[in-house]
């Protein structure tokens, strides 16, 4: 985990959750439960693990606390649990992200898959046309990137492996789960048949678009593939400090 995080952290044993390095502040996860979903699933009564994923928001070195606060930055870390959840696999409910006051606008936010194997599901909106929909496959090392104020969630893609993340958003973010809930989960529910994967439309949207791809690079934001997303944070915060000190 640290050689691939950039950090000196790993998760725990059995129950859902992480242990931090003496140089790393994080806080103690929350959990996230089988119940606290229910409502965005197909099958609403289905049974699976009853913890679904654990969250840890605003993680880092010590370090870099006051700097990441100064750039109104938030590192969050997420493990997500083996298994199924009725026909499906352990998910999230699906939000969008409110608008920040920091900026006037939903951001963006940037996930980095650590563990396991991962689809990031999203979706151009939450109203009754969900418009174009995407599921990306991603393998640990890879990066996903959600465009500002589309719908998405975390599909753990192997039934028998927890599957763990990484990722950057604002630090005065907000979740709006109000669309997703109105209609009853996301605009393509993942289901199982046999060992395949697919995608099921949810009937509640009237219309939507669902495009399959993997991972890719994203040369146009200047991010190195083979790096940890903290690392490459570390070397622009570096070369922050030294434009700082310059103009003083």
């Amino acid at each position: 985990m640290k050689e691939i995080s950039g950090l000196d952290l790993k998760t725990t044993d059995g129950k859902l959750g992480f242990c931090y390095g003496e140089d790393i502040f994080g806080p103690s996860p929350e959990i996230r439960y089988l119940d606290d979903i229910r409502a965005s699933l197909a099958e609403p009564d289905s049974d699976g693990p009853e913890e679904v994923y654990c969250i840890a928001m605003d993680v880092g070195k010590e370090c870099d606390k006051e700097y990441i606060i100064s750039r109104n930055l938030l590192f969050g870390i997420v493990t997500y649990a083996k298994g199924m959840i009725g026909k499906g696999p352990v998910r999230s409910q699906g939000h969008s992200h409110i608008i920040s006051p920091s900026c006037g606008y939903s951001t963006p936010e940037v996930y980095e898959i650590w563990e396991g194997e991962a689809i990031v599901y999203m979706q151009e909106s939450g109203s009754d046309d969900a418009g174009n929909c995407y599921a990306v496959y991603a393998k640990a090392g890879d990066i996903v990137i959600v465009p500002p104020d589309w719908v998405h969630a975390a599909v753990n893609a192997n039934k028998e492996k927890n599957m763990t993340f990484g990722a950057w958003c604002v630090r005065d973010y907000g979740f709006n789960y109000e669309d997703v809930r109105r209609h009853h989960g996301i605009a393509f529910y993942p289901e199982y048949e046999g060992d395949t994967l697919c995608w099921k439309q949810n009937p509640f949207y009237q219309s939507g678009k669902l495009i399959e791809q993997n991972a890719r690079e994203y040369k146009e934001f200047d991010i190195q593939k083979g790096i940890p997303m903290y690392k490459q944070f570390e070397q622009e915060k570096d070369i922050g400090y030294r434009k700082l000190y310059r103009n003083r």
